[in-house]
């Protein structure tokens, strides 16, 4: 890592609460932002995943293609790769849908369940995968850190593991659903 380590974080297709649990570490946000600065994510203003980023932090499944474009962009330019939550992990509810054809899913929705102009857009929505899938079905993930969401603690502790270069040990701090 470089003296001052970088961190990116993205949500893919979740409801963002991973996110939300990494703001609830409180003041263990400013620990991280002594050790670290933040260069992708949703409170930074960067519009592509930039090269070189120490850890990337991936909240969400892969079900669309620009969910695998963006997951393997932060594992082409990142050096460790954390998984974040059960649908990084698992799949979570974003893969129920993997029971339903998704030519079928998409006219339930758009077509069927519509009262104005119903059908499927195509422009501006990205396209769906088959099946929606956790992150280490189409990337290498170093550390998975389960949860809906993760325990604050447990995040913290994995940043603050990674940022002073140890693996980390999260023993009794995980846990699923």
């Amino acid at each position: 890592m470089m003296d001052r380590p970088t961190i990116g974080t993205c949500w893919l297709d979740g409801c963002s609460g991973c996110h939300m649990s990494l703001l609830d570490i409180d003041e263990g946000v400013v620990a991280v932002l002594r050790k670290a600065d933040i260069v992708f994510g949703p409170l930074v203003d960067a519009q592509e995943w930039p090269e070189g980023v120490d850890v990337a932090v991936v909240e969400g499944a892969i079900s669309s293609q620009d969910d695998l474009r963006l997951a393997q962009t932060a594992r082409a330019r990142s050096s460790v790769v954390v998984a974040l939550g059960d649908c990084a992990v698992t799949g979570n509810v974003p893969a129920m849908r993997n029971g339903i054809p998704t030519r079928k899913l998409l006219e339930r929705i758009y077509v069927e369940g519509a009262t104005d102009q119903p059908q499927i857009p195509t422009e501006g929505v990205p396209a769906l995968l088959k099946q929606a899938q956790p992150l280490h079905q189409s990337i290498r993930v170093d550390v998975h850190v389960p949860g809906c969401p993760p325990k604050p603690n447990a995040i913290l502790t994995v940043l603050s593991d990674l940022l002073e270069g140890r693996e980390p040990d999260l023993g009794s701090r995980l846990r699923f659903g």
